[in-house]
């Protein structure tokens, strides 16, 4: 395994041709070609020599005494045809032995080059994603100050929760990226949401969720929770990641917790967009699955469009884990595979700590 402790995501290798291993092997390939032409040329002569020194021996014997010195230089000429085909035997076999080395080394080249590169690639869609949900903790800080979840939380009335839906109403037209904002007293309960005309989620109780329950544990305003990426019944079953934060009396973020805000992140526009758009080759993109993974393997987003229902598995999966970038050359499903991975980096505070993987079959 080899594993690389670089923070910051490398920029793509620019490859162009001077020294990759395709341009390696062409290389050798030529060499190899002229290497065959020249071996071949020089038996070719040799071959004619050897018939012209037989031909000069017989008529050598033929003119008799005449011809004694001329035997000499015939049959001279016919032992250093056979030394010539010894050294070219020879050569052959040496020229063998040093271009099956030479495709030894070119091979553990490719593979190098292939997994640092994969690696980075790994990397930078990890980066992408960490970065991007950096802003939805902020979000959800952010909103959980806006004086009309306070006052909704606070005076409990209709009407108030009523103007805390049409505020969220319209950060929802403003931030996209997300199904739906709700607002849970502190038992739990949903008492406002910003899209009631797609969504039923008012009165239904979420105290078990995990992403209440992380609202409630926050310390201060500056704290927040997050839960797993699951498909939410709050959004139709949709895939989501939410964000949470207490609300706190008067908005202060040392105030008392009147209940919690939850946004609802549409994970698969962001993570899945991001696994699909991997700049692979046309070649590579049909051997190759990229995906992002929680700790255990558990798939979250996929090329392979397996989210949340398959287990990414393979030997040695967390001593691989446990480096910031890599690749290992191993088995997955019976293939020789290059496994490309990169821990999350995180990015200011917060980190997912998913691990991003790109496996390509040999």
């Amino acid at each position: 395994m080899i594993t690389e402790k670089e923070k910051s995501p490398a920029k793509q290798p620019a490859d162009n041709g001077t020294f990759s291993p395709e341009r390696i092997t062409n290389l050798a390939i030529q060499l190899s070609s002229k290497m065959d032409s020249a071996i071949k040329d020089i038996q070719k002569i040799t071959f004619q020599s050897k018939i012209l020194s037989l031909n000069a021996k017989v008529e050598a014997a033929r003119a008799g005494e005449v011809g004694a010195a001329f035997s000499v230089v015939a049959t001279e000429m016919g032992s250093l045809s056979q030394e010539i085909s010894g050294l070219v035997e020879n050569l052959e076999k040496d020229a063998s032995k040093d271009f099956k080395e030479i495709a030894k080394i070119n091979e553990n080249i490719s593979t190098n080059y292939k997994g640092l590169r994969l690696s980075d690639l790994a990397l930078t869609n990890i980066d992408l994603i960490d970065r991007n949900l950096y802003e939805r903790s902020c979000d959800v800080r952010w909103w959980a100050t806006d004086s009309s979840f306070v006052d909704a939380l606070s005076k409990k009335t209709p009407e108030v929760y009523n103007l805390a839906s049409q505020r969220m109403g319209i950060i929802l037209n403003a931030y996209t990226v997300y199904f739906d904002l709700v607002l849970c007293n502190p038992e739990g309960m949903i008492v406002a949401n910003g899209r009631s005309d797609r969504y039923r989620s008012v009165g239904e109780d979420a105290s078990r969720s995990k992403w209440f329950q992380e609202a409630m544990k926050c310390a201060t305003g500056d704290d927040f929770g997050w839960g797993v990426v699951h498909r939410s019944p709050l959004v139709n079953n949709e895939l989501a990641l939410i964000y949470t934060t207490a609300v706190r009396e008067n908005g202060d973020k040392y105030g008392n917790i009147i209940g919690a805000l939850g946004i609802i992140f549409k994970f698969s526009a962001l993570a899945q967009t991001i696994v699909e758009n991997t700049p692979l080759s046309k070649e590579e993109k049909p051997k190759s699955r990229v995906c992002v993974v929680d700790a255990k393997g558990l798939v979250l987003a996929d090329t392979h469009h397996r989210n949340l229902e398959d287990t990414i598995d393979f030997p040695n999966k967390f001593t691989l884990f446990e480096g910031k970038k890599g690749f290992i050359i191993t088995d997955y499903n019976n293939t020789k595979c290059c496994i490309a991975h990169a821990r999350a980096p995180g990015y200011e505070t917060y980190t997912t700590g998913w691990h991003s993987l790109i496996i390509q079959t040999m």
